[in-house]
């Protein structure tokens, strides 16, 4: 039997045969290598390769890293989208200059509120809030009537500066025919008269900025545009005479005003004042008012032309009173046709044509209907009252008048209710 092949009853251990290494034909086998325990794989055997081995533990460090990474990367997508665990940070503008141009609103409003106040009186039996405004370095603050009346002849009237600091005022003057009012300041320095402008270049359109006190809500500003000019605003009082009646013909703005307003500038965009806000018409009395009553604005206020208001202010420094212009005639004020009748008698019993007045002069008899005012249809008496009141006594006007159905013009120089 050949020495080279094992049989049966062979000395040769199996179990060291399965677990010898192979040796490289024509080599001497390596006793070190007769059993795992002798194996270097720092220095493996010749023939031994266990480079496999290490490029599938790389590859799985490998794909262990991408599978981790991927987790990574979804939980903290799902982060910043939630915003778990995350700290909140708004975008935000940064600090910007706080200048504003002259003309925009901003810039108006600047240049008007240091001349603003605001006013607080208390009478005996009623408080009020309103607005005014200064018109010189003397002190002198220009309001409505009907801001200052509830102080009375013994009332208490306060104004406060729209930077904080206030001060006792003293009436000059007032006047409820024109519902204006000047009241004083004394020992306050650093007064900011606000400039006056020309009513009589003021056109529909026109932006202006209204600023007050609504709801005593002090050194608030609103802007609009001028809706209408000339509409004749009356009030107050018993409308016989007309002595106690406030006639304003108006400036209309759709700048809101509400009550505490009144006696404020209505501003142009140079900030030159062009009108004093004094009444609202309101929503739910359908009525414009001087004293305004407690609704809010529905974008209808109406402010005194300051042509008016600047010759009644200097009249009631200068001399503590206004006058009123006047045409010498009794008007009856329940004629509801077109235009302002001429009564039949006077309120005490006399001539409706006051004797020797200005319409006696021109030519007005009882009845006669007036329609027009240089060439400005009137369609009431209360519109003719406005008309004549926009005007200075011995101002000279043009009347349109009718008797029988047939129209002339008479020009008459209007009188002062305070001549005999």
């Amino acid at each position: 039997m050949d020495e080279g092949i094992p049989t049966e009853g062979s000395a040769r251990d199996v179990a060291s045969e399965r677990s010898a290494v192979p040796t490289p034909r024509g080599s001497a086998p390596d006793p070190a290598a007769q059993s795992p325990q002798g194996l270097d794989f720092a220095h493996p055997p010749q023939g031994l390769d266990i480079r496999p081995k290490r490029r599938r533990l790389v590859l799985g460090v490998v794909v262990l890293a991408l599978v981790a990474g991927g987790i990574g990367g979804a939980i903290g997508s799902y982060m910043e989208r939630t915003g778990v665990g995350a700290r909140i940070r708004l975008p935000q503008a940064a600090a910007e200059s706080k200048h504003r141009d002259p003309d925009s609103v901003a810039g108006i409003a600047a240049r008007t509120l240091p001349g603003v106040v605001t006013i607080h009186t208390a009478g005996a039996a009623e408080e009020g809030t309103g607005t005014g405004f200064v018109l010189d370095g003397q002190g002198h603050i220009l309001t409505n009537n009907h801001v200052v009346s509830s102080a009375g002849s013994d009332g208490e009237i306060s104004v406060t500066f729209s930077s904080g600091e206030s001060a006792r005022a003293d009436p000059v003057g007032h006047d409820s025919g024109y519902d204006l009012a000047v009241i004083k300041v004394s020992g306050v320095r650093g007064l900011k008269p606000l400039p006056l402008g020309n009513s009589e270049n003021v056109q529909v359109g026109d932006p202006v900025v209204a600023v007050g006190a609504p709801f005593d809500l002090a050194n608030t500003v609103t802007s609009g545009i001028i809706s209408a000019k000339g509409r004749p605003v009356t009030a107050g009082g018993e409308k016989g005479d007309g002595s106690d009646v406030s006639y304003v013909d108006a400036l209309q703005t759709d700048a809101p005003i509400n009550p505490g307003n009144s006696g404020g500038p209505l501003v142009d965009a140079k900030a030159r004042v062009i009108g004093i806000n004094s009444a609202i018409r309101s929503a739910d009395t359908g009525g414009s008012g001087l004293p305004e009553g407690q609704s809010g604005s529905i974008g209808l206020g109406f402010a005194i032309p300051v042509n008016q208001a600047k010759r009644v202010a200097e009249e009631l420094i200068n001399a503590g009173r206004a006058t009123h212009p006047v045409i010498g005639v009794t008007l009856d004020m329940d004629f509801s046709g077109d235009g302002a009748r001429v009564g039949t008698k006077g309120n005490s019993g006399g001539s409706a044509v006051s004797p020797g007045g200005p319409g006696a002069r021109a030519g007005i008899a009882p009845g006669d209907v007036i329609t027009a005012v240089d060439g400005v249809p009137v369609h009431s008496g209360e519109e003719l009252i406005v008309k004549i009141r926009t005007h200075r006594p011995k101002d000279k006007l043009v009347l349109t008048v009718e008797r029988d159905g047939k129209e002339r013009k008479v020009s008459l120089v209007l009188g002062s209710a305070d001549d005999g």
